[in-house]
């Protein structure tokens, strides 16, 4: 065997222990993470309610409405068109606020037929 054919193997040789060490390395990490790391508290609180949602939605809806206006008067959209995208915004804004309506009733149960006072009509 030549020199050269031997320094070839001794470096493919090389190349392979530094592959198997980079393995077990993250395999050991790995190991690490999913049994000796605990879930912060904060990982375990429920998730944001339907109301928090829907909030997140009318606000991106408002926003969005917005920019459209903002891109139509800057010349960006012909009118038909912002009519057209400006409708589908404000429906879906609607159902969104129909919804908000309808989980907000839900959870704070109002009794219906109840009038204010004058003096707390005024307040509010």
């Amino acid at each position: 065997m030549t020199l050269s054919v031997l320094f070839a193997a001794l470096v493919m040789a090389t190349t392979d222990v530094a592959v198997l060490g980079a393995c077990l390395a993250l395999l050991l990490a790995t190991g690490v993470f999913i049994f000796l790391i605990q879930p912060d508290a904060s990982d375990l609180a429920p998730h944001r309610s339907k109301l928090d949602q829907l909030m997140e939605r009318r606000d991106t809806l408002y926003d969005n409405l917005r920019d459209l206006r903002f891109e139509f008067r800057s010349g960006k959209y012909a009118e038909n068109d912002y009519e057209a995208m400006k409708a589908t915004l404000e429906n879906e804004a609607a159902v969104v606020l129909a919804e908000i309506d309808q989980v907000t009733d839900s959870q704070v149960r109002r009794p219906r037929g109840t009038k204010q006072a004058p003096a707390q009509r005024g307040a509010h």
